[in-house]
């Protein structure tokens, strides 16, 4: 089933079709979280939504205004946001795995697919995250969203080489509200 799900996202992703529509009427994802993307300079550059399935997470991702090229997008431990986006820590990771997909133990909760924003700074994604819980993105210091400078490596542990962190977004509890 999770080899299912993860290819249904995926082609929700490729089609532009919400998440929503491909999960079976009967594992309909609820959405718990959500969070604002803001560059350094306090600007919106981007939303999370963060919906709950019986395996993990949904995790819907719309971008506008990240210069253009790939970029590493990742969950970070803390839900603080200040720049230049330190303040967020490092990955999430409750199981303390190596960072990055080759991996041969597995990789952090918090690592996501590199996204590649056109050249009229655009993008939305969608992403299956096994075992993200509601528990561990809204635990005591909550957790964030973090776009970086460059495209993360899937290797070097423990956050990729991925350079400067451009944006980021504190996740907050329940569903987004207004446009998205």
């Amino acid at each position: 089933m999770k080899l299912l799900m993860w290819a249904l996202v995926v082609a929700a992703s490729a089609t532009g079709a919400n998440a929503a529509e491909v999960v079976p009427a009967a594992q309909s994802p609820s959405e718990f979280a959500h969070a604002v993307l803001k560059d350094a300079k306090g600007t919106d550059v981007g939303h999370v939504r963060v919906r709950e399935t019986p395996n993990g997470a949904i995790v819907i991702a719309r971008f506008s205004g990240i210069p253009p090229g790939t970029h590493a997008f990742h969950i970070h431990e803390k839900g603080k946001c200040e720049p230049p986006f330190d303040s967020a820590g490092g990955h999430l990771n409750p199981a303390a795995k190596k960072h990055g997909f080759a991996a041969p133990a597995g990789w952090h909760a918090g690592d996501m697919p590199n996204i590649e924003i056109g050249t009229d700074k655009t993008l939305e994604v969608t992403f299956f995250v096994a075992g993200l819980s509601k528990a561990a993105l809204l635990d005591g210091d909550g957790s964030a969203f973090v776009v970086h400078g460059g495209p993360d490596d899937n290797t070097t542990d423990p956050s990729g080489n991925a350079g400067p962190r451009i944006a980021c977004g504190v996740v907050e509890a329940g569903a987004m509200t207004g446009p998205g």
